[in-house]
């Protein structure tokens, strides 16, 4: 594992695992979703853990993974989990963390 040296900011370090099975297209769109997220929004603060479950499938129960591809938010807590190929941005971003939810805009029956 490397030493990498946290930046200042909201959080100081964002430590992320991707669980994926193979490079099917949706894992390879999830890791190229990621990236871009991160690299737009948490640029040198992350770190990136591509987990492949059909190298270690028992990598799957520490985090409780059924569906894949599954972005897990380790750092900063609390841990948040994240389904699917993260194709939508803003979703994702809430998702981390990274922006606010929305405003529901429905009404109150």
């Amino acid at each position: 594992m490397k030493n990498e040296k946290p930046k200042e900011g909201k959080a100081d370090f964002w430590e992320l695992r991707l669980y994926v099975a193979g490079q099917t297209p949706k894992s390879l769109t999830a890791f190229a979703n990621l990236k871009k997220i991160c690299e737009e929004h948490l640029f040198g603060k992350y770190r990136i853990e591509i987990i492949d479950l059909l190298e270690n499938p028992t990598l799957a129960k520490g985090d409780q993974i059924l569906a894949i591809p599954t972005l897990v938010r380790k750092l900063p807590e609390p841990v948040r989990k994240i389904i699917g190929d993260l194709s939508n941005t803003e979703r994702v971003l809430v998702g981390l963390d990274l922006r606010p939810a929305p405003q529901a805009k429905r009404r109150e029956a």
